[in-house]
């Protein structure tokens, strides 16, 4: 009896999951062509860039960082739900991440790739970026940068592969003539002889508990790095000590509220809602909600200390960012990215989903704004008794930026025809141990 029930909840596991790999929606080839179109309009966009000069740009030698940067700091940021949710939560053995973790590692991909990109487009001469490994200095963080988001995008992919073994190898072996050519070349590829023994598990437990051990410090280390770039820099606002930890915090903060907003538009569109269940959105909830707190302590912290001293740079951005031009992005983030989803995130208990997936996207957007407050405001403060310097981002840079964004989430739709979203061999194990047929390691008793 107890056979037949793990059979049978196996075979609708499969047939869920391998659904969106055989199955593909008109509403599927409509949402690729509009992301595509958008990432072609970003590449033409980039192409003037390159053909005149970041003169096309809003950027000036007074305030030469821009969307590019902002943008930077956010994808970076992102990545971050991998961190967090697939490696934490693995080695504390919470038993109900296993459907998530898999989109939360592509997401860590994804805003890698995404935010590596970003100093690259920053460059008016894109080859220059040579000049950092030829000419780079160990005493600039951006050398130290650049080797610390390299060395996480390699952790990120071999993190992102190691738990997709099994599921390649189910691919392989149950969908069969459903695939195509390619699909079955790639799966029979990177499937490496996958044959489920005892050994082969052992040895991809330890390689998987390896790596969950190594991409949290790689984490922490590349968003402080990110900070250093500011905070070693001698202006207004970015001279704090801070920001180390506030880049982390925003970074797991807002990697978390990204998550949810995706696992919720997957489970929508591929009727995940048996394995993605209420339950993981009001978990994700509680971290977001213990983000949220701490972020908003370090915030008030961050502002209570210039504002309380005043110096004279300090007391011209404070009153540009609560008063001036960037005011209407300050008071976004504190109100619509802090207090309206704190609310929500707490009086949750009626429609936890929505109002959950709501307080995520207000978040994301909020905090995309903070980091246009903490690039743009300080460098349009003068060094010299001169006027302020000002910006504005202008089609070449929006472009750019919605491109990018539009790319990112390519990515992920077209990694959802690739990749069974949700771990088939782990969720099995977890409903093994449920019903007591292995042990907390996997192993048979």
């Amino acid at each position: 009896m107890q056979s037949e029930l793990e059979n049978e909840y196996t075979g609708r596991l499969e047939r869920t999951v391998f659904y969106p790999l055989t199955h593909t929606t008109r509403t599927y080839y409509l949402l690729v062509f509009f992301l595509a179109a958008i990432v072609a309009w970003g590449l033409y966009a980039y192409y003037t860039q390159l053909r005149y000069g970041l003169v096309v740009t809003g950027m000036s030698d007074v305030v030469p960082y821009g969307l590019y940067i902002v943008n930077f700091v956010f994808f970076i940021g992102i990545s971050y739900a991998g961190a967090l949710v697939s490696a934490i939560l693995r080695l504390t053995n919470a038993g109900w991440r296993s459907p998530i973790t898999r989109i939360a590692e592509l997401i860590a991909v994804g805003g890698l790739t995404d935010g590596a990109i970003q100093p690259i487009i920053d460059l008016g001469r894109p080859d220059r970026i040579l000049h950092v490994f030829e000419f780079g200095r160990f005493q600039s963080p951006l050398l130290w940068d650049m080797i610390a988001i390299m060395t996480y995008l390699a952790g990120s992919f071999i993190y992102l592969y190691l738990p997709l073994i099994p599921d390649l190898a189910f691919a392989r072996d149950r969908l069969g003539p459903r695939n195509t050519s390619l699909k079955a070349k790639f799966y029979r590829l990177f499937s490496i002889g996958w044959e489920d023994t005892p050994e082969q598990r052992r040895r991809l437990n330890k390689s998987i508990g390896i790596m969950a051990i190594l991409i949290i410090p790689l984490a922490v280390s590349v968003h402080t790095v990110v900070a250093f770039i500011f905070s070693l820099t001698l202006r207004p606002g970015w001279n704090s000590t801070i920001y180390g930890i506030y880049f982390v915090v925003a970074a797991v903060f807002s990697g978390t509220a990204l998550l949810i907003i995706i696992i919720a538009g997957f489970r929508k569109a591929y009727r995940l809602h048996e394995y993605i269940t209420e339950k993981h959105f009001r978990y994700l909830g509680y971290i977001l909600l213990t983000m949220l707190a701490t972020y908003l302590y370090l915030t008030f912290t961050e502002f209570i200390t210039i504002g309380y001293k005043l110096e004279d740079g300090d007391r011209q951005l404070l009153s540009l960012i609560m008063q001036g031009s960037d005011a209407p992005w300050f008071w976004f983030f504190v109100i619509g990215g802090l207090f309206v989803p704190a609310l929500l995130l707490i009086f949750s208990k009626r429609k936890p989903v929505t109002m959950i997936v709501i307080a995520a996207v207000l978040v994301v957007i909020g905090m995309w704004a903070k980091r246009y407050i903490i690039v743009v405001p300080t460098l349009e403060v003068p060094l010299m008794p001169f006027e302020f310097g000002s910006y504005a981002p202008n089609w070449v840079e929006i472009s750019i930026g919605v491109g990018t964004l539009a790319g990112f989430i390519l990515m992920m739709t077209l990694a959802s025809k690739i990749f069974p979203l949700i771990s088939i061999w782990e969720m099995k194990e977890q409903e093994e141990k449920k019903r007591g047929t292995v042990d907390m390691e996997g192993r048979k008793p």
